[in-house]
């Protein structure tokens, strides 16, 4: 017997168990039980993933809000859609467009109600056609050096409004345009006047004339064009009364980088949505282009960059509601919604190959458009100068001469 356990013993040890394994081995004692986990907790992620909505930005939305989202969806995949392409085509822009906005109830949703007297009713309901002249030849980033004109005639006591305007949306079809230019007999102030154009052209036949801008390769279905003023001239009650220098005509960018910031994003997804269904269609080497890594990364970046750029300007719309809100917040979505949605259009234009290019899919045209959107109502780089000054505190619009100075 002690032979027999020797030699187990000594078999334990060329095996390299040690004496405390050795006398356990040996023991008669119960091996300890095996140890006892606690059960898992379940899942706390129990909502789906929708690609379309990825970040649940529906349900940050009101029930008023969701059903003007999806009235305007109707109305544009229903109204705009099956003829844009033509139009696109010709380069020529559908004047009854503005009637069916305006039977939508898609125009003047921030006028406020106070507002709506002679001018307002009829351009929120498409009756009539608006444009905002504030863009010059030589002053396209830099509005302080307006160069347009308008003098008091003492006599007649009317303003005299001289000069031009260029990269004016609507001015060739517009009934009403406003124009701003520096009033001399307010120390050079700028200062805002509406002109009407059947009254001008009753009184002073070509002095106000508005051609289009031709050969755009960009935005070819909205009709864009210039503004000459030879002397127009319009009554005193025609200069806004409450808007005095710069900030009167950035009060009104600013409501028209924010809606941007919507706009760009929503032709992001348009592009996602027709580089998804294409690519899990065609096939090549065997198998969907979306089986492809490639794909899927391209997909899931401007899936991404959609999802944080949607909720960002309705942040930005929450603050702007409770009167919260800065420029500089405004000059962010409006920056980060373009240059992200011009990128995802060329990165799903890429994932159609030849076919991309062609209107029919539709993601060529949004990608030319929102070169323009990515350089209109304050260039991409001119808004990272703003957001530069407010992070710095330093001014790079001046020059450098004029810093050292």
């Amino acid at each position: 017997m002690m032979r027999r356990l020797e030699t187990l013993g000594l078999g334990l040890r060329a095996r390299g168990a040690t004496a405390a394994t050795s006398r356990r081995m040996l023991s008669t004692e119960p091996l300890p039980t095996a140890p006892v986990f606690e059960k898992s907790m379940p899942s706390l992620a129990t909502g789906t993933f929708d690609w379309r909505d990825p970040l649940k930005l529906s349900a940050s939305l009101t029930d008023e809000e969701l059903a003007m989202y999806q009235t305007s969806r109707d109305f544009a995949q229903r109204e705009l859609l099956p003829g844009v392409v033509n139009a696109t085509r010709a380069g020529t822009f559908d004047r009854g467009i503005m009637n069916a906005f305006g039977q939508m109830g898609l125009l003047g949703l921030t006028v406020p109600k106070e507002q709506k007297q002679r001018w307002l009713p009829q351009l929120a309901s498409g009756a009539k056609v608006g444009c905002f002249g504030l863009t010059e030849p030589n002053h396209g980033s830099d509005p302080s050096g307006m160069e347009t004109k308008a003098a008091w005639d003492g006599y007649t006591g009317e303003w005299v409004l001289s000069g031009s305007k260029t990269w004016i949306t609507n001015s060739p079809i517009a009934d009403l345009a406003l124009v701003w230019a520096r009033a001399d007999a307010d120390n050079g102030a700028v200062r805002g006047f509406l002109i009407d154009r059947a009254a001008v052209d009753r009184v002073q036949p070509g002095a106000f004339a508005t051609p289009a801008i031709e050969g755009k390769l960009s935005l070819k279905a909205s009709i864009t064009g210039s503004i000459f003023l030879d002397g127009v001239r319009v009554p005193r009650c025609a200069m806004l009364p409450y808007a005095r220098g710069l900030g009167g005509p950035f009060a009104c960018l600013n409501s028209a980088r924010y809606g941007i910031s919507w706009g760009a994003m929503g032709a992001a997804e348009a592009c996602v949505e027709i580089a998804r269904g294409y690519t899990l269609e065609r096939k090549q080497f065997g198998a969907p282009l979306a089986a492809q890594q490639l794909i899927q990364k391209k997909l899931a970046d401007a899936v991404t960059e959609i999802g944080l750029g949607l909720h960002a300007a309705l942040a930005v719309g929450r603050a702007k509601e409770r009167h919260d809100f800065s420029p500089e917040m405004i000059s962010l979505v409006k920056r980060n919604s373009c240059g992200k949605a011009l990128e995802i259009a060329r990165n799903c234009r890429d994932m159609l190959g030849g076919n991309g290019i062609q209107d029919e899919y539709h993601i060529m045209r949004h990608s030319t458009n929102l070169e323009t959107v990515n350089t209109y109502e304050g260039t991409h780089d001119v808004h990272a100068l703003i957001l530069g000054k407010a992070i710095t505190g330093e001014n790079a619009f001046v020059s450098g001469a004029a810093y050292r100075r």
